[in-house]
This record gives structure tokens, C-alpha cells and sequence, in this order.
């Protein structure tokens, strides 16, 4: 049984990860802005305030915290909240460990897919691929270096670079639960995606199986935008309109955020099949029919 701090431990991730972590036997503490529970923990970044005692005894840190990146539009503030969400929650974990000389088993950060980049190529995306050079690149870059850090420590570091999450209630799918089910845009880019289940496994195989490194957290299966909306469609027995939504009208109604949803391309899930990992949820059926 391992004793582990989790950020971010109430958003949809943390919340289903937290239960899976205890039915496992596993101790969990939160740290939150405003604790309510007992395994819950006060800290707040504006005052560089961490409550030390959620690090008593703590073997590992799993770093969810962060500004949805699709939760409003891409104004210039905006941006600036989406990478100090990430970047500075982790300088804030970082400074209190090295301070207090804290000895962790390991490091787990999120990341995601938007590393590589929003653009739609024919390539499959592994973890050696470079950076892309934009927004999402940046913030996945500043994301994965403010991790980084506590290797200096000598603390083994891993990182999921996640893609889109599937689940029963929130999250992305509740927001594609439409009457009628059509592609967007072009209709031809990717959409990787992950059941949430998976997602969560993956941070307890971290945690359980020593999984360390950078591993791009996909189900193997690739869909386009096409592809996606037909088995959705089919899944909740809605009809499906080949039409696609039109790209400019989600650039009217997303600004700049649109490009997440009008570009993509695949993501190699190879890397951590081959390091141990066994998907649940293999196939988009599969995990449709599950949810």
C-alpha cells in the first residue's frame, strides 16, 4: 500500500483515479483550494501556500492540476492561466520538496497528446517525435519541464501525454451527445481518445508496475473525425449526418481554441503496450458500449 498526494484530485481524472487508488487499498490525499474532506489538504498558488503535512509520509506525487484547455476561448489571459496552472503548481510541489528534503518513490505527471502539435499529417506520433511549434506544444513542453525538475532530485519522473478521455459523465463525450451526430470540419482528422478507465490504470500501473518515462496515454485503435462520430452515433442509436459541421463556423464560436477540434493526427500507443501495459478498452466499440 502506497501513500499518495494527488493534484487536481476532484476534476474528472482525479476523481475516478482517487477511487480506484482506494479500492486498491492505496492511501490518498488531495490537495485542494478549499478542503472539505479529511484526506483533503489547503493550498493555494497565488500565496505559494502548500499545507506540509499532505507530504507526511507521502511515497508519491500525481500532478493532474490545470486550467481546461477547452473551457473557454484562447484570449491572451487565458493562455497565461492554462500554463501557470500547470507550470506553477508543479515549481509550487517542487520548491516544498526539495525545502523539507521529502524522499518520493515517484513523480506522475499528466500531459497531452497536444505536445506534437495541432495539425493533421500522416504521421503517427511516438514519444521521441519533437515538440510542435505552437500554443499546445508550448504548454505541453512547459508542462512536462516543470516535472522534469524532480529528476534533479533524483526522483524517477513519468509522464502520460493524454488524449481526448471518455467517460460516463463529463468530460468530452457529454459534449458530443448530440440529437444528431456529425463529423466537423474536414472530418478527416484524428481523434485520439482513451476510456477513462484505462487512463486511470495507467497512473496506477505507474505507481504499481514502476512504469517511468514518457508514454503517450491512446487506446491503439485511430479514428478521424468521421469514423468517430459513425460509432457514436451508432452507440447511442442516433441518427448520423454525413454532412460535415462547417470549419468556419467553429472558428466563429471557438476563436483560435477551434484548431483542437478541426486538426489532428495519430498517436502511437506502442510504447506502453510494450512496457506492460494491457488496454481494457482496445477498441472504440468497445469503450462506447462500456460508457
Amino acid at each position: 500500500m502506497a501513500k499518495i498526494l494527488i493534484t487536481g484530485g476532484t476534476g474528472l481524472v482525479g476523481t475516478r483515479l482517487t477511487k480506484m487508488l482506494i479500492d486498491k487499498k492505496h492511501e490518498v490525499i488531495i490537495l485542494s483550494r478549499n478542503p472539505k474532506n479529511k484526506n483533503e489538504f489547503k493550498w493555494d498558488i497565488a500565496k505559494n501556500y502548500v499545507d506540509q503535512k499532505a507530504f507526511e509520509n507521502t511515497d508519491y506525487v500525481i500532478h493532474l492540476a490545470g486550467a481546461g484547455i477547452a473551457d473557454k476561448r484562447w484570449t491572451y489571459e487565458r493562455k497565461k492561466v492554462i500554463i501557470d496552472s500547470r507550470v506553477q503548481t508543479a515549481n509550487l510541489l517542487f520548491k516544498t520538496i526539495k525545502e523539507n528534503k521529502i524522499h518520493l518513490k515517484g513523480f506522475i505527471s499528466a500531459s497531452g497528446i497536444g505536445y506534437y502539435g495541432a495539425i493533421t499529417t500522416q504521421t503517427i506520433f511516438k514519444e521521441s517525435d519533437p515538440v510542435g511549434n505552437d500554443f499546445l506544444g508550448e504548454v505541453c513542453q512547459k508542462w512536462e519541464d516543470a516535472a522534469h525538475q524532480f529528476e534533479g532530485l533524483n526522483i524517477p519522473v513519468t509522464i502520460l501525454r493524454t488524449g481526448i478521455v471518455l467517460s460516463k459523465q463529463g468530460g468530452a463525450l457529454e459534449k458530443m451527445k448530440l440529437p444528431v451526430i456529425s463529423p466537423i470540419g474536414s472530418g478527416k482528422q484524428y481523434v485520439p481518445w482513451i476510456h477513462l478507465d484505462d487512463l486511470c490504470y495507467m497512473y496506477i500501473q505507474a505507481i504499481e508496475g514502476n512504469l517511468k518515462g514518457i508514454f503517450n496515454a491512446v487506446a491503439p485503435e485511430h479514428h478521424t473525425s468521421i469514423t468517430f462520430s459513425k460509432a457514436l452515433a451508432k452507440s447511442l442509436n442516433r441518427p448520423y449526418i454525413g454532412i460535415c459541421v462547417p470549419s468556419f463556423m467553429l472558428k466563429l464560436l471557438f476563436g483560435e481554441l477551434s484548431i483542437i477540434l478541426l486538426e489532428g493526427s495519430r498517436i502511437s500507443a506502442k510504447k506502453i503496450e510494450k512496457n506492460g501495459y494491457s488496454f481494457r478498452f482496445k477498441t472504440l466499440k468497445k469503450a462506447l458500449n462500456a460508457l
